[in-house]
């Protein structure tokens, strides 16, 4: 529903409403604007090329609306854009932040603040991450169905990094099972020995899983538990950027 009185507010509403509705009706209702007035926004919309008839008494979205998408998504940086949550997350723990992407059978790092303990994470943006064995990756598994991760899974091999690693595809599913019950992942030892981390799924525009957050720290200066503590203030980060990429909410509710 829109504020009553703004006309850039009710224009926006319609515009966002006929990629879902194409009745004025149905897009009245959707927007809480009236009839008459939704007419005449689609008409404007028309003339822009921002929206046309269907044929059928209805409208969708037009032409212009693929090409500004094109534009913008030709300049979209989900760092740039995740910067401020993930700053606000390093600032509330203190520890090392990462933001990684998945791409294909494993994830990048995009970002990294380094933590205010006298010791350095040994990572760096644009490293490589397995997604069997850190936070990031399994809570990347954990949103894609159990076929696509055995698929994974044989591709990749399910390499053993550490005496805590999960190699066998059984223990990882379920595992996976547990953090998506939780709604985060933990990475205990078990990608590189002496370091733990809690990690939460990241969402694009679509709905679909990118890549996950993280913060990280040795495990000589946290046990698990106390890691574990700070796991819903991981996950409210990773719903911030998952909204600042453009997310819709229904993704984001477990």
């Amino acid at each position: 529903m829109v504020r009553e009185g703004s006309s850039i507010d009710k224009a926006l509403a319609v515009l966002e409403a006929i990629a879902e509705h194409h009745r004025v009706t149905d897009i009245a209702a959707a927007t809480g604007v009236s009839k008459s007035t939704v007419h005449r926004i689609l008409q404007s919309l028309v003339e822009w090329g921002f929206a046309r008839a269907d044929g059928s008494g209805g409208y969708e979205p037009g032409p212009r609306i693929l090409t500004l998408a094109g534009k913008v998504m030709s300049r979209f940086d989900p760092s740039r854009q995740a910067s401020a949550a993930l700053r606000a997350l390093h600032e509330r723990t203190g520890y090392t932040t990462h933001f990684g992407i998945r791409g294909g059978d494993e994830a990048v790092y995009v970002e990294k603040l380094e933590g205010r303990r006298p010791y350095q994470m040994p990572s760096r943006v644009g490293m490589s991450l397995r997604l069997h064995s850190t936070a990031i990756g399994k809570a990347v598994l954990a949103e894609l169905d159990d076929d696509e991760v055995r698929a994974i899974a044989a591709r990749t091999g399910l390499a053993r990094l550490t005496g805590a690693t999960l190699t066998d595809v059984g223990e990882l599913l379920a595992h996976l099972g547990k953090v998506r019950e939780l709604g985060y992942a933990m990475d205990d030892e078990e990608n590189e020995p002496g370091i733990r981390c809690v990690g939460a799924a990241v969402f694009d525009h679509t709905g679909r899983v990118l890549g996950g957050i993280s913060i990280s720290t040795l495990a000589m200066d946290m046990e698990r538990e106390a890691l574990e503590e700070l796991a819903p203030v991981v996950v409210a980060a990773a719903r911030d950027v998952s909204l600042a990429l453009g997310a819709p909410t229904g993704a984001l509710t477990r």
